[in-house]
């Protein structure tokens, strides 16, 4: 019995244009650092196989498995609002593994060297930003956000140069695909008509296979893509998730959250909080991030124009009908999660005053946006910034006041909320400690504590407590990095 593979290809049987096949690129010394031995079983794969010399080589990237067909795939995207062409400058696509449920799951190598999408660069990546790819995106996992998720990390044995020498790593990253907004770009600008329909009719069979074979399906793929985007981004703003580098590019087709770069949550509540280094005028900043949504999704809208109909008028205006619709979307769905993070199961009219009343309030006495709602949930806020103002007070009667106009009981209210409000998150100085301690020091005994606590962010037990303590203050701001 082998380690488990069963793959299918099927996006290696699209049109040649879509991708480059690739050969691989061995690293000198490969040492798995990290397994996901639940994501690993549900993928069918055997854990011990798998971290065999062979199955490390295979994680490497230093051998392909059976049935694998690697490829990068082409593509293109805004970033920070510059179209350019893209694609996979340092990973590469080994196929589809088919579970023992019948899903459907790429398997990608981050970091497995070059391609001809590198675009003058090494195709490599240093062991911390692979660390913390897998640290965020499992975390959101746990978090119930729809991620792309990682398998592995394994450190090559080589160096790579970028300020300074860091350890090169590779990370298995796992998707439901990843077709991207830009993929649709690429295909729109340097494709031909039926390319494009090529791409469509395959995204529809691969993650919308409920929209029928009418004439309005392409309508109906942008239709239910705007649902997802709008969903997703919503669940972003509700647990403070800032993902820092939201190009066109780093937008999927399926509705899952990829590219774990400069991102980071939010500690004190402010709309206008920024982690990424780059992004110096804050357009990808945590209050814009529905808007930058609604934004890619018009760059989506504008991809499918020539298969919404005919007539390009008549195109356009079906396509500006629909983009019109997501910024209704993202609040009805942020609006609900507000409700729920505030206990409240049916609805008010003045439910959003007072969700914006305790938002103000947050930003005002600059209060820690997963915190609050932690004490709230617990009805522990001696800590809080604005106990005992009055502002807060006269709000806190009027919340005590609308949970005691539903029909659920005060002890339900509190259940709903420990569902809705994560105890734990994946704080920075958290995350920063992890990674130093790996990285600097090959001690990965605070990543996996680290790991643990965030796996059940619901739990509210004691364990958690001390993952929920704030930073020291400091006069010197967070900074993230598009690490590679």
């Amino acid at each position: 019995m082998g380690i488990g593979w069963n793959f299918d290809n099927s996006y290696a049987r699209l049109p040649n244009s879509f991708y480059a096949n690739v050969e691989l690129n061995p690293v000198s010394l490969p040492k798995l650092i990290k397994l996901n031995k639940t994501l690993a079983e549900d993928l069918g794969l055997d854990i011990d196989k798998l971290q065999s010399e062979k199955g490390v080589e295979i994680l490497a990237g230093n051998t392909a498995p059976e049935g694998a067909q690697p490829l990068a795939q082409a593509y293109a995207g805004h970033q920070f609002g510059h179209f350019t062409m893209l694609g996979d400058g340092r990973a590469l696509l080994y196929g589809e593994q088919i579970t023992p449920k019948g899903e459907r799951f790429d398997i990608q190598l981050k970091g497995s060297g070059r391609t001809p999408f590198s675009r003058g660069g090494d195709g490599r990546a240093s062991l911390g930003p692979m660390l913390r790819e897998y640290i965020i995106s499992e975390a959101m996992y746990a978090l119930g956000i729809p991620t792309t998720r990682s398998l592995a990390v394994v450190t090559t044995g080589n160096t790579i140069i970028r300020e300074t020498e860091l350890p090169g790593a590779i990370l298995t990253r796992v998707a439901s695909s990843h077709i991207r907004v830009g993929t649709f770009q690429y295909v729109a600008n340097w494709g031909s008509f039926e390319d494009l329909q090529v791409l469509a009719h395959y995204t529809i069979l691969r993650h919308y296979s409920s929209i029928p074979n009418s004439d309005n399906r392409y309508l109906r793929l942008l239709q239910e893509v705007i649902k997802r985007q709008a969903d997703l981004i919503a669940k972003w703003q509700l647990v403070g998730f800032i993902h820092g580098v939201m190009n066109t590019d780093n937008m999927t087709i399926s509705g899952e959250t990829i590219d774990y770069g400069p991102c980071a949550f939010m500690d004190t509540y402010d709309p206008a909080t920024v982690f990424s280094s780059i992004d110096t005028h804050g357009r990808y900043a945590y209050g814009n991030q529905p808007i930058i949504g609604g934004w890619n999704l018009a760059r989506f809208a504008e991809s499918l124009i020539p298969l919404l109909h005919e007539d390009e008028d008549q195109a356009l205006e079906l396509a500006q009908n629909e983009i019109s619709k997501y910024m209704g979307l993202y609040e009805d769905y942020w609006l609900a999660g507000m409700r729920s993070k505030l206990g409240l199961f049916d609805e008010e009219e003045e439910d959003k005053n007072l969700i914006d009343a305790l938002l103000n309030l947050m930003q005002q006495y600059k209060a820690d946006y997963t915190n609050t709602f932690r004490a709230l949930t617990l009805n522990e806020l001696e800590d809080s910034p604005f106990y005992g103002k009055e502002e807060f007070n006269q709000w806190f009667e009027k919340w005590q006041a609308r949970m005691a106009r539903q029909q659920q009981s005060k002890e339900d209210s509190i259940q709903l909320m420990k569902d809705s409000n994560p105890s734990v998150i994946p704080r920075n100085h958290r995350v920063e400690e992890a990674l130093e301690a790996a990285v600097e020091k090959g001690d990965f005994s605070v990543m996996e504590q680290l790991l643990k606590v965030l796996s059940n962010p619901y739990a509210y037990s004691a364990e958690q407590d001390d993952y929920c303590k704030l930073p020291e203050p400091s006069n010197i701001l967070y900074r993230t990095f598009c690490g590679t």
